[in-house]
């Protein structure tokens, strides 16, 4: 009888997945850190820490489109092996700056903008090598175990940095710095794969064909229109949190990583719960409740500090993921049921790069914000105001979600007439209007 799940999907697997298990946990210790220590270390203006925040999404725009064409043309091992040493190199760099005693806000500002180049090509070659070293019929459980693996980083990863830097200090990052060391002697040790390819067109019309694509259906422009007006107030909550943490209500970094560790644990729930609720409410509707809802949550920090601080964080943070992963689960598979399967990777590079664009410029405004308002008002109130109007206008990214769900109705209507005439199936979001 063949046996319902596999022990292993295969030694270049394994090799894969314990190299992205240790480098994700990493991954948290270096954006736990950095703006801690920006505060602790530096006594960084918010709008440093604003602009430093900048940097880790700086690569987006920037790089996000071309990143997509070029690593189908190049060798991907050899691509995932120099990410992973230039992202080694760039973390182990802020520690030594320190210990010589030139540690600044521009050296942080260029090693984390190194970091999201460097990540920005990595993910996108990640992507190609699972499917180069997994059967497919094996991918789901494959991407599942990989996500799995995510999800845990994202729960211990802040309390784990918080214990760490409270013992190490800034040589905690070195343990990141190792992490991609890790993953790239296990990456150096599988077969090779991933062999440069030439793709049909030039590189200006992939890159290109994306946004045009996302723009012409009127599905995928609403989730757009949606998701770029969400990551406009959204980054501004997230960039100035630790600065309404640790400057305007004292939370200690144990207390502000267990916090954050609770955000982590909303995600998993909300992962969880949001298949269900999808299917009951339709996958549309609850993207544009769960935009709405992830936004106002945002307004219980306000609680604090007439609440515990550290309660409140927690609780709000916590409804606070549980809605994202909402959004999360619900926009993806929408805007995967509007494209051509040829077509959904630059739909997708398009979809991110269009989006996450706006985070960077959202990042500073949060600090720009919170410097100007210290003066009249003091960090606390400065943080809370900012905070506050950042979720709000991010909640009006409700407002395009709205007509979703109608047009996903529409077209399954369409498309059963379709069928029960003896039509041909309609071919999806090419062109349309």
């Amino acid at each position: 009888m063949k046996p319902r799940w596999p022990v292993s999907l295969g030694p270049e697997f394994n090799r894969f997945w314990v190299g992205q298990s240790v480098s994700t946990v990493g991954d948290r210790i270096t954006i736990f850190v950095v703006p801690t220590l920006m505060i602790f270390v530096l006594d960084a203006s918010a709008f440093q820490v604003g602009i430093v925040a900048m940097a880790q999404y700086l690569g987006i725009p920037l790089l996000g489109p071309l990143a997509g064409v070029l690593v189908d043309r190049w060798d991907n091992r050899r691509t995932l092996l120099a990410c992973d040493l230039a992202r080694l190199v760039a973390v182990a760099v802020i520690p030594v700056a320190y210990w010589q005693g030139w540690l600044s806000t521009p050296l942080l500002f260029g090693c984390v903008a190194v970091i999201s180049g460097a990540t920005i090509f990595f993910t996108v070659g990640y992507l190609v090598a699972v499917p180069a070293v997994v059967p497919k019929d094996h991918l789901v459980r494959a991407y599942s175990r990989l996500e799995g693996t995510r999800s845990v980083s994202e729960v211990s990863g802040p309390s784990l940095a918080a214990g760490l830097y409270g013992a190490l200090g800034v040589a905690a990052l070195l343990v990141d710095a190792a992490s991609y060391l890790v993953s790239a002697l296990c990456i150096r040790s599988m077969r090779p794969w991933g062999e440069r390819t030439v793709p049909e067109g030039s590189v200006w019309e992939r890159l290109t064909a994306g946004f045009r694509l996302n723009w012409a259906d009127p599905v995928l422009r609403r989730v757009v229109i949606a998701a770029v007006t969400l990551n406009c107030g959204g980054p501004v909550f997230v960039t100035v949190l630790p600065i309404l943490a640790y400057q305007g209500l004292g939370v200690s970094v144990g207390v502000f990583g267990a916090a954050m560790s609770v955000a982590a644990v909303g995600a998993l729930i909300g992962a969880a719960v949001a298949p269900k609720a999808g299917e009951r409410l339709g996958t549309g509707r609850m993207l544009a409740w769960a935009l709405l809802l992830h936004c106002l949550v945002g307004l219980g920090v306000l609680a604090a500090p007439a609440l515990p601080a550290g309660a409140v964080i927690a609780v709000t943070m916590g409804c606070y993921g549980f809605f994202m992963s909402c959004i999360n689960v619900s926009s993806a598979p929408i805007r995967q049921s509007r494209m051509t399967a040829s077509h959904q990777g630059v739909m997708h590079a398009a979809f991110r790069t269009a989006t996450w664009g706006v985070i960077p410029l959202a990042a500073l405004a949060g600090g720009g914000a919170v410097s100007l308002l210290t003066g009249p008002l003091g960090v606390l109130d400065a943080a809370r105001v900012t905070m506050a109007g950042g979720t709000l206008l991010a909640a009006c990214s409700f407002l395009p979600a709205l007509r979703v769900q109608p047009l996903l109705d529409a077209a399954e209507r369409q498309k059963v007439a379709q069928v029960d005439g003896g039509g041909a199936e309609p071919a999806l979001a090419e062109g349309a209007s």
